[in-house]
């Protein structure tokens, strides 16, 4: 429920509207013009107010700036004829919400202001997701709080007591990295060292080395011995990452590792025995890699003694405000309060699908912080593959055109990004621009935009 204040000289507007929203659970307060109107927000805090440009008295404009100056939280949404159009744009540039231009129906009203409702929700939930962030240990990495992800933190904290070797599968940029780390963390080797290694980044001649080290004159230029990855994770944790790129040659030693707890030097015949918790990861299907002779089957049954499967971004959207409001406080400048984000910018981040999950979403904010050096986050500061924009984008470089001139053609490309952004598919378009199909659809044939311009 919003306070909403409803600045309009016709009665039968301001009497058709404020229903409206009242039966959409608003709380609605009606002036009838500009005096009365800058009385009301002088005196008041509103959500939102409903201001006609052209009132009595007191010009909307205003009246606009007194609510900026008065009250910054709050959104004003213009209503003018469409010949003042450029007076409504002017008023965008400092700060109102969005603009209806005469004749308009009360569904566009009750739509935009629906859309204030859901951005100050939204808004309310990352601030509360940064008073939780700021209560947790810094130990406390993995972040989620949806049903998938409580029951993962159930799990860790499960298999955190055990030494058995775990599994841990999930596409690439879900964070298996992050899961290991926890088992290690929760677990009673937090003393003991954690070491992860990454299997693919070895070429096959250099990842028993790696693993398991070598002896003095093992091999040309091996003038000292080393010690492998096994050794120095002694007494702790050792992740094999990727673990589906170890080369069969490996798995083979791996194999007597994970049973006897012993292995030899690369040109050594003595024994080394390690006392070593083995969590390994892959984005692979290891069956399928069984079936095809490229993974051991009896390693894998070794590996998979306890099995943890993390869930894509698409299937935990709920943490999307979380994890959002935790990248923005990580790239935001020391001191510095994070960024908010614009409506159309949410919209964007919301329906991307992610296929790198949340290590996608990490760059796509530290992308989106940088370029907006402080500013709110809009859909032109994320990245190209999310926002729907050509690289080459540059607001700003044109000549500089009669003010009415540019915010026509302001209006007609956003107008076709917007139906780029949607696919050509019009009703999505008027979501990402918060407003009606029919106002859509009266602005298109304004600017007189038909299939063939997209």
């Amino acid at each position: 429920m919003l306070r909403v204040l409803l600045v309009d000289d016709e009665p039968s507007i301001r009497l058709l509207v404020a229903d409206t929203l009242r039966d959409a659970g608003h709380r609605v307060t009606v002036a009838s013009d500009g005096a009365e109107a800058m009385s009301l927000v002088t005196s008041r805090v509103f959500d939102v107010v409903i201001l006609d440009i052209r009132l009595p008295k007191v010009d909307g404009l205003t009246v606009f700036r007194r609510v900026r100056a008065e009250s910054p939280g709050t959104d004003v949404i213009l209503v003018t004829a469409y010949g003042a159009v450029a007076d409504a744009v002017a008023a965008l540039k400092e700060g109102a919400f969005d603009y209806l231009t005469k004749p308009f129906d009360t569904e566009e009203i009750a739509l935009h202001v629906g859309r204030i409702a859901e951005r100050r929700s939204l808004a309310q939930e990352l601030e509360t997701a940064r008073a939780e962030l700021a209560d947790r240990a810094p130990a406390a990495r993995m972040i989620g709080h949806c049903p998938a992800m409580l029951r993962l933190f159930e799990r860790i904290d499960t298999m955190a007591a055990s030494d058995a070797p775990v599994l841990i599968t999930g596409e690439s940029g879900t964070g298996k990295e992050l899961v290991a780390r926890s088992l290690h963390d929760r677990s009673s080797r937090r003393g003991k060292p954690f070491v992860g290694v990454n299997c693919a980044a070895f070429p096959e001649t250099l990842i028993e080395e790696e693993l398991f080290g070598h002896e003095r004159g093992a091999f040309t230029g091996a003038v000292r011995r080393r010690d492998g990855r096994f050794k120095a994770a002694d007494g702790g944790t050792l992740l094999l990452d990727e673990i589906a790129e170890i080369p069969l040659a490996a798995q083979v030693k791996l194999l007597r590792v994970l049973q006897e707890g012993t292995f030899e030097l690369l040109g050594s015949s003595t024994t080394v025995r390690v006392d070593v918790r083995l969590v390994s990861s892959t984005h692979r299907n290891l069956r399928e890699q069984i079936a095809e002779g490229r993974f051991r089957e009896d390693l894998y049954y070794r590996l998979n003694v306890l099995d943890i499967t993390l869930p894509a971004l698409r299937d935990r959207r709920g943490d999307l405000p979380l994890l959002v409001a935790h990248f923005l406080r990580r790239f935001s400048p020391a001191g510095q309060h994070p960024a908010a984000i614009v409506p159309r910018a949410w919209a964007a981040l919301e329906h991307y699908p992610f296929p790198g999950n949340v290590r996608e979403l990490e760059h796509a904010i530290e992308h989106a912080v940088v370029l907006a050096r402080g500013a709110d986050i809009d859909l032109g500061h994320l990245p190209a593959d999310i926002a729907g924009l050509q690289a080459t984008d540059s607001p700003g470089s044109s000549a500089l055109l009669p003010l009415a001139t540019a915010a026509r053609e302001f209006e007609r490309e956003y107008l076709l990004r917007a139906l780029g952004l949607a696919g050509g598919k019009r009703g999505r378009a008027a979501d990402l621009l918060g407003i009606s199909r029919k106002n859509l659809w009266e602005k298109l044939r304004a600017h007189d935009i038909s299939d063939s311009d997209l």
